[in-house]
């Protein structure tokens, strides 16, 4: 099941929805807005490089794709496993995970359950992915997983915009506290414990310089790990926010469903430091959680098909 929930329509496709602002008109975009404004003419009403035009090239091309049906009536939004069933509902080892968006008004609007402890703080994107996979051994072969941040390093997403597999995460180490520059061994599954916070290092193929995380980890036994992420220090490209501290935020689960399979849930939501820089449309980010689920489950993170093209 893959289902898209927003509260916007557009004409833009809902297949490929990444946004399309070329490098020329961003560099128009920026040109124009470091010079003085030009008087306004009928010659140059549709000039992409004029200040008026290019904002509303930059807005509509960022909306247009955040945006792609209509809103779904009734729509709850998702549904973390605390205690109720999971929304979407985990698929079946073998087959792909179960994934659904919300964007614009049904992220902002949905409330997060107490015990993700997150604010009551609307989102500009939330993306869910719900899946089920088979591992014969017993937990700490998972949270070995988890715990090898360096590993991260070379997990790849399909790119919408390139229409190709490419790196998603470029460089990851682990850190011994909030500082990029307390680098560390990778934590070992003893250390994935409850109460635990872990800290890393990631850049990934959008952004530049490191960013750090923190996973805190707010249940860890031998059947469940529950584990909330959010980033503690901003994700800049150049001289831009893309999201500033506690923008990028993900709750996810790892449950043992029977024996010899498993249960994986992750919700991911996001809000925008900067409304003028475009960092991808719901496909990409659909395309970066399921990398995340796949490196978790232990699958190639570039295996055919990506869950959005």
């Amino acid at each position: 099941m893959r289902r898209w929930a927003y509260d916007e329509q557009s004409a833009a496709s809902a297949t490929d929805p990444e946004p399309a602002l070329t490098l020329a008109a961003t560099r128009a975009l920026l040109h124009r807005l470091r010079h003085p404004l030009r008087p306004h003419t009928g010659a140059d009403r549709d000039d992409p490089t004029t200040p008026r035009v290019a904002r509303a090239m930059a807005i509509a091309t960022l909306l247009g794709g955040l945006a792609g049906a209509p809103a779904l009536a009734g729509d709850e939004g998702p549904r973390l496993p605390c205690g109720v069933a999971a929304l979407p509902a985990y698929a079946e080892p073998g087959a792909a995970p179960n994934v659904q968006a919300w964007l614009g008004a049904a992220a902002r609007d949905w409330l997060p359950p107490a015990c993700t402890g997150w604010p009551k703080v609307g989102a500009e994107t939330m993306v869910a992915v719900a899946g089920s996979f088979r591992h014969d051994g017993d937990i700490d072969g998972l949270l070995a997983r988890i715990g090898a941040i360096s590993e991260k390093k070379g997990v790849r997403y399909w790119s919408t915009t390139e229409k190709a597999w490419k790196p998603l995460v470029t460089d990851a180490f682990a850190l011994s506290g909030p500082d990029a520059a307390l680098r560390r061994a990778d934590f070992s599954a003893a250390q994935v414990a409850q109460g635990q916070d872990l800290h890393y290092a990631q850049s990934d193929n959008r952004s530049s310089g490191k960013t750090v995380y923190r996973d805190r980890v707010l249940a860890a036994d031998r059947e469940r790990l529950f584990v909330v992420s959010e980033n503690i220090s901003p994700v800049k490209m150049l001289m831009f926010t893309l999201f500033a501290p506690g923008d990028l935020q993900t709750a996810y689960f790892v449950e043992r469903r029977a024996p010899g399979v498993w249960n994986f849930y992750s919700l991911t939501r996001t809000r925008m430091a900067s409304s003028m820089m475009p960092t991808g449309g719901e496909a990409s980010y659909i395309n970066r959680s399921v990398a995340f689920y796949r490196f978790v489950v232990g699958i190639p993170t570039d295996q055919e098909p990506p869950a959005a093209r």
